[in-house]
């Protein structure tokens, strides 16, 4: 699509996001909607792909710490309850659900300020669905700021505080949780037949 452009403003200053790097420089994750293309690679282990987006945190003299790396993945298979027999096997062989819980402990091991959720759930079943909304959840309480992007309306209704509406890079409504119901969104959107939904 076509860059609108505009700001990013984090703790009152404007910061500049040119690349992945300088993104995780500043404390912002980001789990992309195809993560088969952009998340991760299928023919990494879970354990490289966990601490794929900051090497340096576990490397010595630039070169990783393999126990370290094991340490790091099985810290974060246990705590999301990520269900493979061994932190080597391939994220490849791994179910849809699981392999997003990967992509999930990849960004949480940047310790990011913000982390933004595109489709986190798209495209896999409902048991793991309910767990990586427990994961969000918790990730919310430590105090992360997520940004959730989703097209299904329960899902933005039981997560969000507060829902923004966009079409064509135009917010179209802006709406407390708590004032959101299906009709209110829907009815927001008149003018966006097609408009995504922020949250």
């Amino acid at each position: 699509g076509t860059w609108l452009g505009g700001q990013i403003i984090k703790d009152g200053e404007e910061i500049k996001v040119a690349n992945v790097q300088q993104a995780i420089e500043h404390g912002i994750g980001y789990v992309s909607e195809d993560r088969k293309a952009l998340g991760l690679n299928l023919l990494d282990t879970v354990k490289r792909s966990t601490v794929a987006a900051d090497l340096p945190k576990i490397s010595k003299a630039g070169v990783v710490d393999s126990l370290e790396e094991y340490n790091v993945a099985e810290k974060y298979r246990k705590m999301l309850r990520t269900k493979v027999p061994t932190v080597e096997e391939n994220v490849g062989k791994l179910s849809g659900g699981n392999q997003q819980k990967v992509v999930l402990s990849k960004w949480m091991f940047t310790d990011p300020d913000i982390l933004i959720l595109d489709e986190p759930t798209r495209g896999i079943d409902v048991g793991a669905k309910f767990e990586i909304y427990g994961i969000i959840q918790q990730l919310a309480a430590e105090g992360k700021g997520i940004i959730l992007i989703s097209s299904e309306l329960p899902e933005l209704l039981g997560l969000s505080d507060r829902i923004y509406t966009i079409f064509e890079g135009q917010i179209t409504a802006d709406i407390p949780s708590e004032q959101a119901d299906p009709e209110t969104l829907m009815r927001s959107m008149t003018s966006a037949r097609k408009g995504a939904l922020v949250s």
